[in-house]
Protein backbone atom coordinates (compact mmCIF):
# COMPACT_ATOMS: atom_id res chain seq x y z
CA UNK A 1 0.00 0.00 0.00
CA UNK A 2 1.32 3.32 -1.45
CA UNK A 3 1.04 6.55 0.16
CA UNK A 4 -0.50 5.25 3.46
CA UNK A 5 0.44 7.39 6.82
CA UNK A 6 0.67 5.28 9.97
CA UNK A 7 -2.32 7.91 12.80
CA UNK A 8 -3.10 6.07 16.12
CA UNK A 9 -3.31 2.31 17.25
CA UNK A 10 -7.00 2.05 18.40
CA UNK A 11 -6.58 -1.67 19.54
CA UNK A 12 -4.24 -4.30 20.18
CA UNK A 13 -4.78 -5.73 16.93
CA UNK A 14 -5.42 -2.51 14.48
CA UNK A 15 -3.78 0.23 12.93
CA UNK A 16 -5.07 3.69 11.58
CA UNK A 17 -3.29 5.01 9.16
CA UNK A 18 -4.58 7.06 6.02
CA UNK A 19 -4.61 6.60 2.32
CA UNK A 20 -6.78 8.97 -0.29
CA UNK A 21 -9.22 6.10 -0.13
CA UNK A 22 -9.70 5.98 3.81
CA UNK A 23 -7.95 3.76 6.09
CA UNK A 24 -7.86 0.96 8.94
CA UNK A 25 -6.62 -2.76 9.04
CA UNK A 26 -6.70 -5.31 11.44
CA UNK A 27 -3.77 -7.26 12.09
CA UNK A 28 -2.12 -10.52 13.51
CA UNK A 29 1.79 -10.40 12.89
CA UNK A 30 3.28 -7.11 12.48
CA UNK A 31 6.55 -6.08 10.98
CA UNK A 32 7.99 -2.87 11.60
CA UNK A 33 10.39 -1.81 8.62
CA UNK A 34 10.21 2.16 9.54
CA UNK A 35 13.66 2.92 8.69
CA UNK A 36 16.11 5.59 10.26
CA UNK A 37 16.22 9.29 9.46
CA UNK A 38 19.22 12.24 9.23
CA UNK A 39 20.84 13.27 12.78
CA UNK A 40 20.87 16.95 12.38
CA UNK A 41 23.32 19.27 14.17
CA UNK A 42 23.02 22.79 14.97
CA UNK A 43 25.81 25.60 13.93
CA UNK A 44 25.38 29.30 12.94
CA UNK A 45 23.75 29.48 9.52
CA UNK A 46 22.84 25.59 9.15
CA UNK A 47 19.15 26.90 8.31
CA UNK A 48 20.14 29.24 5.30
CA UNK A 49 18.79 28.02 1.75
CA UNK A 50 21.17 26.43 0.40
CA UNK A 51 22.08 24.01 3.42
CA UNK A 52 19.94 20.81 3.42
CA UNK A 53 20.97 17.68 4.92
CA UNK A 54 23.46 15.16 2.97
CA UNK A 55 20.63 12.19 2.50
CA UNK A 56 18.24 15.49 1.84
CA UNK A 57 20.48 16.41 -1.24
CA UNK A 58 19.98 12.84 -3.02
CA UNK A 59 16.73 13.03 -2.40
CA UNK A 60 16.36 16.53 -4.17
CA UNK A 61 18.52 15.40 -7.20
CA UNK A 62 16.61 12.82 -7.77
CA UNK A 63 13.75 14.94 -8.51
CA UNK A 64 15.84 16.45 -10.97
CA UNK A 65 16.97 20.17 -9.89
CA UNK A 66 19.87 21.62 -11.87
CA UNK A 67 23.40 21.39 -10.17
CA UNK A 68 25.70 22.11 -12.93
CA UNK A 69 28.58 24.37 -12.04
CA UNK A 70 27.44 24.64 -8.69
CA UNK A 71 30.11 24.33 -6.46
CA UNK A 72 29.21 21.82 -3.37
CA UNK A 73 30.06 21.10 -0.29
CA UNK A 74 29.43 17.85 1.77
CA UNK A 75 30.08 17.73 5.39
CA UNK A 76 29.03 15.50 8.01
CA UNK A 77 29.91 11.68 8.87
CA UNK A 78 30.31 8.53 7.41
CA UNK A 79 30.09 6.45 4.05
CA UNK A 80 27.21 7.97 2.96
CA UNK A 81 28.90 11.42 2.26
CA UNK A 82 30.74 9.47 -0.77
CA UNK A 83 27.27 7.83 -2.09
CA UNK A 84 26.14 11.79 -2.30
CA UNK A 85 29.08 12.99 -3.45
CA UNK A 86 29.13 10.43 -6.18
CA UNK A 87 25.04 11.51 -7.19
CA UNK A 88 26.59 15.13 -7.03
CA UNK A 89 28.74 14.76 -9.49
CA UNK A 90 26.20 12.09 -11.65
CA UNK A 91 24.06 15.40 -11.82
CA UNK A 92 26.46 17.99 -12.73
CA UNK A 93 27.57 19.62 -9.39
CA UNK A 94 31.12 19.91 -8.60
CA UNK A 95 32.14 18.69 -4.94
CA UNK A 96 34.95 21.03 -4.03
CA UNK A 97 35.48 18.88 -0.47
CA UNK A 98 33.89 16.44 1.76
CA UNK A 99 34.05 17.01 5.35
CA UNK A 100 34.50 14.26 7.38
CA UNK A 101 34.52 14.71 11.22
CA UNK A 102 36.31 11.37 11.82
CA UNK A 103 40.04 11.37 13.00
CA UNK A 104 42.65 10.26 10.18
CA UNK A 105 43.23 7.08 12.24
CA UNK A 106 40.04 5.69 12.56
CA UNK A 107 39.46 5.42 8.74
CA UNK A 108 42.68 4.30 8.18
CA UNK A 109 41.90 0.97 10.15
CA UNK A 110 38.26 0.84 8.80
CA UNK A 111 39.57 1.15 5.20
CA UNK A 112 42.27 -1.71 6.29
CA UNK A 113 39.67 -3.93 7.56
CA UNK A 114 37.42 -3.85 4.52
CA UNK A 115 39.01 -6.56 2.88
CA UNK A 116 36.60 -8.74 4.88
CA UNK A 117 34.08 -7.43 2.31
CA UNK A 118 35.79 -7.37 -1.15
CA UNK A 119 32.50 -5.45 -2.57
CA UNK A 120 32.81 -2.62 -0.38
CA UNK A 121 36.27 -2.47 -0.68
CA UNK A 122 35.83 -1.89 -4.55
CA UNK A 123 33.09 0.80 -3.99
CA UNK A 124 35.70 2.39 -2.08
CA UNK A 125 38.04 2.40 -5.11
CA UNK A 126 35.06 4.05 -7.29
CA UNK A 127 34.15 6.12 -4.86
CA UNK A 128 37.46 7.74 -3.39
CA UNK A 129 37.32 11.62 -3.83
CA UNK A 130 39.31 14.42 -3.91
CA UNK A 131 39.36 16.84 -1.47
CA UNK A 132 38.39 14.48 1.38
CA UNK A 133 39.37 16.07 4.52
CA UNK A 134 39.39 14.40 8.29
CA UNK A 135 39.17 15.21 11.16
CA UNK A 136 37.35 18.54 10.18
CA UNK A 137 34.07 19.54 10.83
CA UNK A 138 31.83 23.03 9.48
CA UNK A 139 31.89 25.63 12.40
CA UNK A 140 29.39 28.22 10.32
CA UNK A 141 27.52 28.92 7.05
CA UNK A 142 27.84 32.04 5.68
CA UNK A 143 25.66 34.13 3.51
CA UNK A 144 22.58 36.84 2.97
CA UNK A 145 19.80 35.39 1.22
CA UNK A 146 21.42 31.99 0.72
CA UNK A 147 24.50 29.91 1.36
CA UNK A 148 27.83 31.64 -0.13
CA UNK A 149 30.34 30.43 2.45
CA UNK A 150 31.58 27.38 4.96
CA UNK A 151 34.23 27.65 7.84
CA UNK A 152 36.17 24.35 8.29
CA UNK A 153 37.81 23.74 11.62
CA UNK A 154 40.51 21.12 11.20
CA UNK A 155 43.05 20.57 13.61
CA UNK A 156 42.61 24.00 15.51
CA UNK A 157 42.61 25.91 12.50
CA UNK A 158 39.94 27.70 10.38
CA UNK A 159 39.62 28.63 6.79
CA UNK A 160 36.73 29.38 4.81
CA UNK A 161 35.57 28.24 1.74
CA UNK A 162 33.37 29.70 -1.09
CA UNK A 163 30.15 27.09 -2.22
CA UNK A 164 26.63 27.10 -3.42
CA UNK A 165 25.64 24.41 -1.72
CA UNK A 166 26.41 22.17 1.79
CA UNK A 167 25.04 18.80 2.29
CA UNK A 168 25.60 17.91 5.91
CA UNK A 169 24.49 14.44 7.68
CA UNK A 170 26.03 13.31 10.84
CA UNK A 171 24.57 9.87 11.11
CA UNK A 172 21.42 8.44 10.85
CA UNK A 173 18.72 7.90 13.92
CA UNK A 174 16.52 4.78 13.96
CA UNK A 175 12.40 5.89 13.53
CA UNK A 176 11.02 4.28 16.54
CA UNK A 177 8.00 6.43 17.01
CA UNK A 178 5.80 3.36 15.38
CA UNK A 179 7.73 0.96 17.61
CA UNK A 180 6.86 3.23 20.91
CA UNK A 181 3.33 3.37 19.89
CA UNK A 182 2.94 -0.45 20.06
CA UNK A 183 4.62 -1.02 23.65
CA UNK A 184 8.08 -2.30 22.27
CA UNK A 185 10.95 -2.47 23.84
CA UNK A 186 14.20 0.09 22.74
CA UNK A 187 17.87 -0.04 23.31
CA UNK A 188 20.41 2.61 22.57
CA UNK A 189 17.47 4.40 20.65
CA UNK A 190 16.74 1.58 18.64
CA UNK A 191 14.00 -1.26 18.52
CA UNK A 192 15.27 -3.86 20.94
CA UNK A 193 14.71 -7.57 19.26
CA UNK A 194 16.26 -11.36 19.65
CA UNK A 195 17.53 -13.52 17.10
CA UNK A 196 14.73 -13.65 15.03
CA UNK A 197 14.00 -10.36 14.77
CA UNK A 198 11.52 -10.52 17.40
CA UNK A 199 10.41 -7.57 20.00
CA UNK A 200 9.49 -7.61 23.29
CA UNK A 201 5.73 -8.27 21.71
CA UNK A 202 5.47 -11.50 20.35
CA UNK A 203 3.41 -10.86 17.75
CA UNK A 204 5.52 -7.70 16.42
CA UNK A 205 8.66 -7.72 14.45
CA UNK A 206 11.29 -5.02 13.11
CA UNK A 207 13.74 -5.18 10.90
CA UNK A 208 16.21 -3.09 9.17
CA UNK A 209 17.75 0.94 10.38
CA UNK A 210 14.73 1.28 13.08
CA UNK A 211 16.86 -1.44 14.69
CA UNK A 212 20.37 0.27 14.74
CA UNK A 213 22.14 1.60 11.51
CA UNK A 214 23.59 -1.19 9.24
CA UNK A 215 23.58 -0.67 5.87
CA UNK A 216 21.05 -2.20 3.05
CA UNK A 217 22.75 -5.28 2.81
CA UNK A 218 22.39 -5.92 6.65
CA UNK A 219 18.50 -4.98 6.90
CA UNK A 220 17.92 -7.12 3.20
CA UNK A 221 19.12 -10.29 5.67
CA UNK A 222 17.23 -8.89 8.84
CA UNK A 223 13.87 -8.27 6.61
CA UNK A 224 14.28 -11.55 5.34
CA UNK A 225 14.78 -13.15 8.49
CA UNK A 226 11.97 -11.49 10.38
CA UNK A 227 9.52 -12.48 7.46
CA UNK A 228 10.40 -15.84 7.65
CA UNK A 229 10.16 -15.87 11.44
CA UNK A 230 6.50 -14.16 11.54
CA UNK A 231 5.29 -16.52 8.94
CA UNK A 232 6.83 -20.03 11.04
CA UNK A 233 9.21 -21.04 8.71
CA UNK A 234 11.96 -20.90 11.21
CA UNK A 235 14.36 -23.31 9.53
CA UNK A 236 14.89 -20.54 6.58
CA UNK A 237 15.29 -17.82 8.99
CA UNK A 238 17.89 -19.76 10.21
CA UNK A 239 19.62 -20.40 7.02
CA UNK A 240 19.95 -16.26 6.77
CA UNK A 241 21.82 -15.75 10.49
CA UNK A 242 25.45 -15.82 8.99
CA UNK A 243 24.92 -13.37 6.44
CA UNK A 244 23.04 -11.13 8.92
CA UNK A 245 26.14 -11.68 11.39
CA UNK A 246 28.84 -10.59 8.84
CA UNK A 247 27.07 -7.66 7.50
CA UNK A 248 26.49 -6.70 11.16
CA UNK A 249 30.81 -7.02 11.97
CA UNK A 250 30.61 -4.31 9.13
CA UNK A 251 28.03 -2.21 10.55
CA UNK A 252 30.31 -2.24 14.19
CA UNK A 253 33.12 -1.54 12.08
CA UNK A 254 31.37 1.52 10.55
CA UNK A 255 30.00 2.67 13.90
CA UNK A 256 33.23 2.47 15.47
CA UNK A 257 34.92 4.44 12.75
CA UNK A 258 32.92 7.23 12.74
CA UNK A 259 32.03 7.65 16.38
CA UNK A 260 30.85 11.15 16.57
CA UNK A 261 33.51 13.76 18.34
CA UNK A 262 32.17 15.48 21.23
CA UNK A 263 33.87 18.90 20.04
CA UNK A 264 30.72 19.00 17.15
CA UNK A 265 28.45 20.24 20.22
CA UNK A 266 31.03 23.28 20.11
CA UNK A 267 29.23 24.43 17.01
CA UNK A 268 26.28 24.95 18.36
CA UNK A 269 26.32 28.64 19.77
CA UNK A 270 23.34 30.33 21.58
CA UNK A 271 22.05 31.81 18.80
CA UNK A 272 22.14 28.68 16.30
CA UNK A 273 18.58 27.87 15.83
CA UNK A 274 17.70 24.38 17.62
CA UNK A 275 14.22 23.84 17.04
CA UNK A 276 13.45 25.44 13.05
CA UNK A 277 9.30 24.86 13.66
CA UNK A 278 9.23 27.15 16.56
CA UNK A 279 12.19 29.64 16.09
CA UNK A 280 13.81 28.16 19.35
CA UNK A 281 17.55 29.06 19.98
CA UNK A 282 19.76 27.05 21.89
CA UNK A 283 20.54 29.33 24.61
CA UNK A 284 16.47 29.55 24.86
CA UNK A 285 17.00 26.13 25.97
CA UNK A 286 20.30 26.06 27.85
CA UNK A 287 18.54 26.57 31.29
CA UNK A 288 16.32 23.39 31.03
CA UNK A 289 16.67 20.12 32.44
CA UNK A 290 14.99 18.11 30.04
CA UNK A 291 12.79 17.55 26.84
CA UNK A 292 9.43 18.00 28.51
CA UNK A 293 11.11 21.71 30.29
CA UNK A 294 12.11 23.56 26.93
CA UNK A 295 8.95 21.99 25.84
CA UNK A 296 6.58 23.75 28.07
CA UNK A 297 9.46 26.80 28.76
CA UNK A 298 9.87 27.50 25.13
CA UNK A 299 7.92 25.49 23.04
CA UNK A 300 10.37 23.47 21.66
CA UNK A 301 9.53 20.54 19.66
CA UNK A 302 5.52 21.68 19.14
CA UNK A 303 5.89 22.94 15.92
CA UNK A 304 4.86 20.98 13.00
CA UNK A 305 7.40 18.16 12.96
CA UNK A 306 6.45 17.53 16.12
CA UNK A 307 10.11 17.45 17.37
CA UNK A 308 11.37 14.71 15.22
CA UNK A 309 14.34 16.92 13.98
CA UNK A 310 15.29 18.65 17.07
CA UNK A 311 14.12 16.28 19.85
CA UNK A 312 17.04 13.91 18.21
CA UNK A 313 19.59 17.09 18.11
CA UNK A 314 19.04 17.60 21.48
CA UNK A 315 19.30 14.16 22.32
CA UNK A 316 22.75 14.25 21.33
CA UNK A 317 23.74 17.81 22.44
CA UNK A 318 22.14 17.76 26.37
CA UNK A 319 21.64 14.41 26.86
CA UNK A 320 17.89 14.39 27.39
CA UNK A 321 16.11 11.47 26.69
CA UNK A 322 13.31 10.83 23.49
CA UNK A 323 9.60 12.33 23.97
CA UNK A 324 7.38 9.52 23.87
CA UNK A 325 5.15 9.52 20.88
CA UNK A 326 1.68 10.55 21.39
CA UNK A 327 -1.21 10.26 18.89
CA UNK A 328 -1.54 11.00 16.64
CA UNK A 329 1.64 10.33 14.81
CA UNK A 330 0.26 12.08 11.97
CA UNK A 331 -2.31 14.69 11.20
CA UNK A 332 -5.25 12.98 10.11
CA UNK A 333 -7.86 14.71 8.13
CA UNK A 334 -10.55 15.63 10.07
CA UNK A 335 -13.55 13.27 8.41
CA UNK A 336 -11.03 10.71 9.41
CA UNK A 337 -11.64 10.88 13.13
CA UNK A 338 -15.40 11.42 13.15
CA UNK A 339 -17.93 8.96 12.84
CA UNK A 340 -19.68 8.29 9.13
CA UNK A 341 -23.45 9.98 9.62
CA UNK A 342 -26.02 7.53 10.42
Amino acid sequence: MNGARLIARPSAHSVLFETADGGGVVYWQKLILCGARELSLPFPGWTLPGVTGAGGLQAQIKQGPALKGEKVVIAGSGPLLLAVADTVNKAGGEVTNIIEQAPLPALLRFAGGLWRWPQKLRQLATLAPKGYLSGTQVNRAHGTTRLEAVTLRQRGVERTIACDRLAIGYGLIPNIETALLFGCATAQEAIQVNRWQQTSIADIYAAGECTGFGGSELALAEGEIAGFAAAGASHQAQALFARRARWQRFADAINRAFRLAESLKNAATPESLLCRCEDVRCGDVAAADDWLQAKLTQRCGMGACQGRTCAASARWLYGWPLPQPREPLSPPARKRLLPSPG
